[in-house]
């Protein structure tokens, strides 16, 4: 059965984002009183409202949805997050406010080593209930696609649970679709020095992760303390012999070199990359590395927001995510378009293309005939917004801007 949504308010359908790096109002945005017609999970067409309620009145199998008037955008790319993983670290703002560093909480016992405890000791049940309503979450936010990493396993056994756990959810209908990466090389195990555990990843981990088959990305933290340039490298090179996709978290507590790194291999993107100078910055985008910008971290952190005007200025490609992780726990995209446009003054237009198009290169959507943007032949997946207003979308942080959103073709109301 067909259904029409009638009566739309503004409609960024974003299809002309595609090669323009600062998208126009004028190029991406229908005004009001169109329609879309969903047939086969697909968008069928988008029309004038009054000529789609005359080619399909009395035709008693398609369903009409009148939208009032509501905005209308395309389903959100949250293109980095650490999805699964058990425990709760909430004290260790305690330590942040003491002046007590990562590395230094991580030695008492807390950060990335913590959650991998109690990630270890979690069922598989456990964590699917958990993903289940994280994934719920993020759909209320608008939130269609996400890129969900391993890494608080750092055993083979619990790396293959959390890759495993999130195969099983991306088949559960009404989330998220789900794009999978190995973080294997997140932090360093107590029982393994830095080399030793570098060989088990490509020696043990990775062959394990090939054959299981769910990965489709490897992502390594290449930052002072945890793992160096070079381990960093021959870590993603052997995943790319092994047909991965590769990714990076760089520069996110200090320079790291990981920036020159991701250029020489030409990844598709580096995330964080808070104290990137522009060289390195450059180099990337000659490589045609996307820059993953996460206004989250810094939040958290007690930092200040990253300043985009270095990157729209020599036009260097980025997208925006949550990184939700066991410190950072967002899963809301539009607080981090709130984040970039409130408090860094980006453009609304420009965050949006940031967690629509500009994420869809650089993820993997299994989705048949997808980039981001709302036209005829694409999966019909976008949200319908409270607000008559499009730029309703990132000012309302604390409180979900979405109505209700069609996800993969079926309408779900939050």
């Amino acid at each position: 059965m067909r259904r029409v949504y009638l009566n739309c308010g503004p409609i960024v359908h974003m299809k002309n984002s595609l090669s323009s790096f600062s998208p126009t109002i004028e190029d991406n945005v229908f005004p009001s009183g169109m329609a879309i017609v969903v047939n086969s999970n697909n968008v069928e067409m988008i029309k004038d409202t009054n000529e789609i309620e005359v080619e399909f009145s009395g035709n008693n199998e398609v369903e009409f949805f009148d939208v009032l008037g509501k905005a209308i955008v395309p389903g959100f790319i949250d293109s980095h997050t650490h999805l699964l993983w058990g425990g709760d670290r909430s004290k260790e703002i305690r330590y942040r406010l003491e002046g007590k560093s990562y590395a230094e909480i991580e030695s008492m016992g807390g950060g990335i080593a913590h959650t991998t405890n109690e990630t270890r000791n979690a069922t598989v049940s456990d964590l699917i209930e958990l993903g289940y309503v994280r994934l719920r979450n993020a759909l209320s936010n608008g939130t269609t696609h996400i890129e969900a990493k391993s890494g608080y396993g750092l055993n083979i056994e619990t790396e293959m649970k959390l890759l495993d756990c999130g195969d099983m959810l991306s088949k559960q209908e009404h989330l998220p679709t789900i794009e999978h990466t190995w973080l294997g090389a997140h932090s360093f195990p107590k029982n393994m020095n830095s080399n030793q555990y570098v060989d088990h990843l490509i020696h043990e981990q990775l062959p394990a992760v090939i054959e299981q088959g769910v990965a489709n990305s490897a992502d390594v933290f290449c930052e002072p303390g945890w793992f160096t340039v070079e381990q960093s490298e021959d870590i993603l090179k052997s995943a790319r012999n092994e047909g991965l996709r590769l990714r990076m978290h760089i520069d996110e507590f200090q320079l790291s070199g990981g920036a020159d790194l991701a250029a020489e291999l030409e990844v598709d993107t580096a995330d964080h990359a808070y104290h990137t100078p522009l060289d390195s910055r450059l180099l990337m985008k000659k490589a045609s590395v996307n820059t993953g910008f996460l206004p989250a971290a810094p939040y958290v952190l007690g930092q200040n927001f990253h300043d985009y005007t270095e990157a729209i200025e020599h036009e260097i490609p980025f997208t925006l995510a949550t990184d939700f992780n066991p410190n950072c726990q967002f899963l809301s995209i539009p607080t981090i378009g709130s984040f970039a446009v409130q408090r860094s003054n980006l453009h609304p237009l420009q965050a949006l293309k940031c967690v629509t198009t500009q994420a869809a290169k650089f993820s993997k959507l299994p989705r048949k005939m997808d980039d981001g943007s709302i036209r005829e032949g694409n999966t019909a997946t976008f949200n319908i917004l409270h607000s008559t207003n499009w730029e309703n979308w990132c000012q309302t942080p604390g409180t979900s801007p979405i109505h209700s959103t069609c996800l993969n073709g079926n309408h779900i109301i939050h």
